[in-house]
């Protein structure tokens, strides 16, 4: 299996502070890899470098084989990498519906011009985002939701109409940074059966940030743990959960006498 997204020796620094130091690994195509470690472990800054808000210290990311670094985060999201955030940032005034419709439209390829005067394409066009918007709600059961102002929808579906608005972008690796937050245990392992399906009926990779971890350990194939800014073990669940150094990094004692 060819590796979607290569990361080589990543290191952002802050002044004399590295937030992320010499981290490399890739995850695979149509792979489900999971991002673990305690508050301030670099996560979320590897995903901010991925994305190019950060620019990088040192080191090298490749998308499908290329270099991505230095690109403006537009350019790297039309080459197919999109990403949830830990803060939520949906249009809150708008409906879910149209929250979904917003992203669909990056897609379109009609003109003001055509959009104006309803010409053929642009009706061709709509009718087709508007299936689209409709089949992602019905895939996120959010469909019952569609008409409510995402503004009043509980946080966990607000999470999950968040994923929805990145997967309408058309993907190939979706970025995820802690999508259970504020989930109670039945909408994450929702989530949990949910990111599988997300992996297999859009085709596309996935690398997740998350403190659940049941559900890291329920649906990533790998996972790579890190601790202030440096890789501490990377691997599979077992492999990960029974590591001397995760242990440590967690619960500041180890399993041997």
């Amino acid at each position: 299996m060819a590796d979607l997204l290569e990361i080589s020796r990543l290191t952002k620094r802050f002044g004399g502070l590295a937030a992320v130091n010499d981290v490399s690994f890739n995850v695979p195509e149509g792979g489900i890899v999971g991002l673990i470690g305690p508050n301030g472990a670099g996560k979320t800054t590897i995903f901010n470098l991925v994305t190019g808000i950060y620019s990088l210290t040192k080191g090298e990311v490749k998308f499908k084989g290329k270099s991505i670094a230095g690109l403006p985060p537009y350019k790297i999201a039309d080459l197919g990498i999109t990403r949830t955030f830990q803060n939520i940032r949906l249009f809150k005034n708008l409906t879910v519906f149209e929250n979904v419709l917003t992203a669909c439209h990056l897609s379109a390829s009609y003109n003001i011009f055509e959009s104006i005067f309803r010409l053929p394409r642009f009706r061709k066009e709509e009718g087709a985002l508007v299936s689209k918007a409709e089949r992602l709600l019905e895939i996120m059961g959010l469909t019952d939701r569609r008409d409510l102002v995402a503004n009043n929808l509980p946080y966990g579906m607000q999470r999950r109409l968040e994923i929805v608005r990145a997967l309408a972008l058309d993907p190939e690796l979706l970025l995820l940074d802690e999508p259970a937050a504020g989930m109670n245990p039945d909408e994450t392992e929702q989530l949990m059966n949910l990111i599988g399906r997300i992996r297999d009926e859009f085709r596309l990779s996935i690398l997740v940030i998350e403190h659940h971890m049941d559900l890291i350990m329920g649906v990533c194939e790998q996972i790579i743990v890190l601790n202030f800014g440096v890789k501490l073990a990377e691997g599979c669940a077992e492999e990960v959960s029974n590591n001397p150094k995760v242990i440590e990094a967690y619960l500041g004692t180890t399993t041997e006498a």
